[in-house]
């Protein structure tokens, strides 16, 4: 222990003599559990490695008494209780093909999860014809789920591994967003008789809105509610306006953020910021196209975003009202300013410093939360240096 010490001093004596902005190779001090402090544009933070040991974790939610759910992708619910993880996995998850990027995946709590107990998982499944993305619901009792319920299935199922979403998102009236991916198969976003490359929306126990863009429409999906999406693996309700914000995987570039509008086209593959993965080639027609929706901002290079979430907490006074998110690409946090839904600033922070940012969600207590995505993945909270 002293020498694993004094190899964690001399790394940090070494990184302290860099400017503030590099990237700081700090991976090596996740097993300290604190990290050095690290000054950001705005404030100055410590990453706090709460729980080691996760095996790809996908998601964390927040129970109401301070226990949190988090999953991991080989298709185990887990529990964090007093800080430490629970060394038994929640019994009664679905089964989950946990197969490429497919496996256990979003896990929120109902928005009157106080009266009613339900939490939502998504993750892929095995059915005719291949995997997909399916949601459940439960109720949590102890260390098991019980009164478990499918409430969406992915139509059709498929072979390959790839591009399964998933978040899900409740709005204000109680509705239930579920974003997905087209499972690399990029036509098919533009397809209204099937799921791939959408977002639906339900009721929370599956029922289809009546109000739903596509219902009325002959061979539609009643339940979709945009198309044109490539893969969208972040979304979060904007704070001010409760509209629901989402981002998606570009190719080779074209990594987007989104506003979700019903009945939207968001032009997947038609048109895209992004090019053919290896040759650089063009997909599709361009940038734009009368009648798709042109995303808010984008990414080129790709970031490969993951997880995100606005601020609105207490604890960083100068980052309320910004979007951050998790990328896995270049390993870093990203934050980002709007005035309306324009960017006028981002922020590339704490670079290398985890690891792949899986997800980014706010914590009730007003700390930003994140896992990363590794075989030896952990759960960390981003916190006012000296706080």
């Amino acid at each position: 222990m002293k020498r694993v010490r004094q190899r964690l001093g001399e790394r940090i004596r070494a990184v302290s003599i860099l400017p503030l902005a590099a990237t700081l190779f700090l991976a090596g001090i996740v097993a300290a559990g604190e990290m050095p402090a690290v000054r950001t544009e705005e404030h100055a933070v410590r990453v706090r490695v709460l729980v080691r040991g996760l095996e790809h974790p996908w998601s964390v939610a927040f129970l109401p008494d301070g226990r949190m759910l988090v999953t991991e992708r080989e298709g185990r619910l887990r529990i964090v209780r007093d800080g430490k993880l629970e060394p038994k996995p929640v019994a009664g998850v679905p089964p989950v093909a946990a197969s490429g990027q497919g496996g256990l995946l979003d896990v929120v709590l109902h928005p009157r999860f106080v009266d009613n107990g339900w939490i939502y998982l998504s993750y892929a499944a095995r059915g005719p014809g291949g995997v997909g993305t399916e949601v459940a619901r439960a109720r949590l009792t102890q260390d098991r789920l019980e009164d478990v319920k499918q409430i969406f299935v992915m139509q059709p199922k498929v072979g390959g591994g790839r591009h399964f979403g998933s978040r899900l998102v409740f709005d204000r009236q109680g509705h239930l967003f579920i974003t997905l991916g087209e499972r690399g198969d990029q036509d098919r976003a533009q397809r209204l008789d099937e799921h791939l490359g959408k977002i639906v929306r339900l009721h929370d126990d599956g029922r289809i809105p009546q109000d739903n863009p596509f219902r009325a429409r002959a061979g539609a999906k009643p339940e979709i509610y945009t198309l044109g999406n490539r893969n969208v693996q972040g979304a979060a309700l904007h704070p001010a306006t409760g509209e629901l914000w989402a981002h998606e995987h570009g190719p080779q570039g074209g990594d987007e953020i989104n506003i979700i509008r019903a009945g939207a086209n968001y032009g997947w593959p038609v048109v895209t910021y992004g090019r053919n993965y290896g040759t650089g080639t063009k997909i599709g027609e361009g940038t734009h196209k009368d009648g798709m929706t042109p995303p808010i901002h984008y990414w080129v290079p790709s970031i490969a975003p993951s997880g995100m979430a606005f601020y609105t907490g207490d604890k960083f006074a100068k980052w309320r009202g910004d979007l951050f998110v998790g990328a896995l690409r270049d390993e870093m946090l990203v934050r980002l300013r709007f005035d309306a839904d324009k960017v006028v600033k981002e922020e590339r922070m704490l670079k290398g410093v985890l690891g792949r940012i899986r997800d980014v969600r706010l914590g009730p207590d007003g700390y930003l939360y994140v896992l990363t995505d590794e075989s030896d993945g952990v759960l960390a909270r981003i916190e006012p240096a000296g706080g």
